[in-house]
């Protein structure tokens, strides 16, 4: 699909946007764990947001191995790439995606983003800086795990969303995640959505578990605490054929399946967002080592 065959955005009925704040609120969506559906669950959560009224811009901050053109059916003629580079502005980068919220792609396959460079800090820092008052919801679809790209793309963000499955791999390196954020980033409130849950309330039984082994093994090694740890669990989605059937087809489930149990899941992780966001940081970044 070429992105000049790309419609507008506004296919879904919108409810009227909240008074809008001086910039966007920053959204991380991170995983331990690869293949997770991390990718699918920021494209469909951007559109349920968009849905809502908000101003959204999806930001692939997977910088060398992305995907989201892929959810999408995206062919991108530019990317951050070559805004990085200079070859492209960044107004030229930013598309209209399906779904009525605007994305900024990145390359595939770019080795020489898999570090974190000075050059590399300096221009996502500035990206973001320069769309966040555009908008009314950033949201930064980070790679899996805890590279130093990863986690200074979650810096940036004023919140994070940690994607995990009942999978016992998923569930531990949720853990491992989390544990990071809380001792690098000084993160103390972590929001948590359960995906592929084969029963209602499996993702409340997986949020009390990771949140016991926090308070044994990670809150003990964090001195002063001033606030309590809090993994706030926004949700879950269930096992639902109909999200296969999206993926291979590259469309939003929210759009060609809105009745489907994994997209009224993903409207309900969207309202919960939006009813807890709190104000953006007066600054954007937060404790990274280089």
């Amino acid at each position: 699909m070429s992105v000049d065959a790309v419609r507008e955005p506004g296919t879904m009925a919108k409810a009227p946007a909240a008074k809008r704040a001086a910039r966007a609120q920053i959204s991380a969506v991170t995983s331990g764990k690869g293949g997770v559906g991390k990718t699918f669950l920021a494209a469909n959560l951007a559109a349920a947001l968009a849905a809502r009224g908000e101003r959204v811009l999806v930001l692939d901050a997977d910088l060398g191995l992305a995907n989201l053109d892929v959810i999408l059916n995206l062919e991108p003629k530019i990317t951050l790439h070559d805004v990085f580079t200079g070859a492209a502005t960044l107004d030229d980068a930013i598309l209209h995606a399906p779904g009525g919220f605007s994305v900024l792609l990145a390359g595939s396959g770019l080795v020489e983003y898999s570090r974190l460079t000075p050059e590399v800090r300096a221009q996502l820092e500035n990206i973001v800086a320069t769309v966040a008052p555009r908008y009314d919801r950033i949201l930064l679809d980070t790679g899996a795990g805890i590279s130093d790209v990863v986690l200074y793309a979650v810096s940036l963000a004023d919140e994070v969303m940690v994607l995990a499955t009942p999978e016992p791999t998923a569930m531990t390196d949720a853990y491992a995640t989390i544990k990071v954020l809380v001792t690098q980033q000084q993160r103390r409130a972590i929001r948590l959505v359960v995906n592929q849950v084969s029963q209602a309330g499996e993702g409340r039984a997986i949020r009390n578990q990771l949140q016991l082994v926090l308070d044994r093994f990670v809150v003990p090694q964090i001195e002063a605490l001033a606030e309590p740890l809090k993994l706030d669990l926004l949700g879950e989605i269930p096992i639902d054929p109909s999200v296969r059937e999206a993926v291979h087809k590259r469309q939003l489930l929210l759009e060609t399946m809105p009745g489907c149990p994994a997209s009224q899941a993903i409207v309900g992780v969207a309202m919960r967002l939006a009813a807890t966001a709190g104000a953006p940081q007066a600054a954007i970044g937060r404790a990274h080592p280089i």
